[in-house]
């Protein structure tokens, strides 16, 4: 029987102090088996205490796209700041990556200076690197960051090619020409991180069953894709790896968290406690068993 390696990451660790107490609760109960960390969070020092305390294998979710940078020469008077000295945003970050107005050597710097806070923080370098909101696989970024990781020598990412994502139906149509464009960047990524000797999971999901569209029904079916897909390219090897993406937690009560400039609405939202309470469901963890599902972090690859 093909034996399948499942890591399944709690995103955003250090946002705020309810978001880490959900995803402790989350890890305490088994249902994640991995934390990627915003060093920049309001609640990241908190966050890898809390790690150290619980053995929680811990990565860096290097952020470019909210709040403040964490390298001080770059706190002013920078490409990554929009007018109000804070990151461009989700969509801010891209348009002005399209527009050419991102300085790379900065992006490098940044990502350095995240991984230095990240080791004083946590006590070593991280085993894992992806980006928040996928700014890692953006155009010109993907190469730095691919650098980042190969001169730390930090061995695996995230890229977010998502298997089955074209017939989600459910997803609205902003959201799914969202998620495609970060479909097409991941696949124009693929050649840049094999170069740098950087790997992944096989198969990676998250984007099909986020917030709303999370339910134990939706994770089976697409795990259960992930495990068909594994199992056509067994002859290979005996064993695959996929991650789950998640984003759990107890909502953002403001002003109290977020990266600098206060928490935002997908922390706020009520999509954060139904993720939680859906991981923690006892038929999730009895379907991994009944399909051979290990829960494992980046560390046991």
């Amino acid at each position: 029987m093909l034996q399948v390696k499942l890591i399944i990451t709690g995103d955003d660790f250090g946002y705020c102090p309810r978001r880490n107490q959900g995803i402790v609760d989350c890890f305490l109960a088994g249902a994640i088996s991995n934390v990627s960390l915003l060093v920049n969070g309001s609640a990241a020092a908190d966050a890898a205490e809390l790690a150290r305390r619980h053995n929680i294998p811990i990565g860096l979710h290097a952020n470019l796209s909210e709040g403040s940078p964490v390298c001080e020469v770059l706190k002013t008077n920078s490409s990554l700041l929009n007018q109000d000295g804070f990151f461009h945003g989700k969509m801010g970050f891209r348009t002005a990556l399209s527009k050419g107005l991102l300085n790379m050597s900065e992006v490098k710097q940044e990502l350095k200076a995240q991984v230095e806070l990240f080791h004083e923080l946590t006590g070593h370098l991280p085993p894992h690197m992806d980006g928040h909101q996928h700014v890692h696989v953006l155009p010109e970024v993907r190469h730095v960051f691919a650098e980042v990781l190969e001169e730390y020598g930090i061995k695996y990412t995230r890229v977010p090619i998502e298997p089955g994502l074209h017939n989600c139906d459910w997803i609205p149509p902003s959201l799914m020409d969202f998620y495609l464009g970060v479909e097409e960047d991941s696949f124009n990524t693929v050649d840049v991180f094999t170069k740098h000797g950087i790997r992944w999971p096989d198969i990676y999901i998250g984007l099909s069953t986020m917030g709303r569209n999370m339910s134990v029904s939706s994770i089976r079916s697409a795990m259960d894709s992930a495990v068909q897909q594994l199992r056509a390219g067994a002859a290979q090897s005996s064993a695959g790896t996929i991650e789950l993406m998640v984003h759990p937690g107890y909502p953002s009560v403001p002003p109290v968290g977020g990266c600098g400039e206060g928490p935002d609405d997908f922390s706020q939202s009520w999509e954060r406690l139904h993720e939680l309470q859906t991981l923690i469901k006892p038929e999730l963890q009895s379907y991994y068993k009944s399909r051979n599902i290990q829960l494992c972090s980046f560390k046991d690859l």
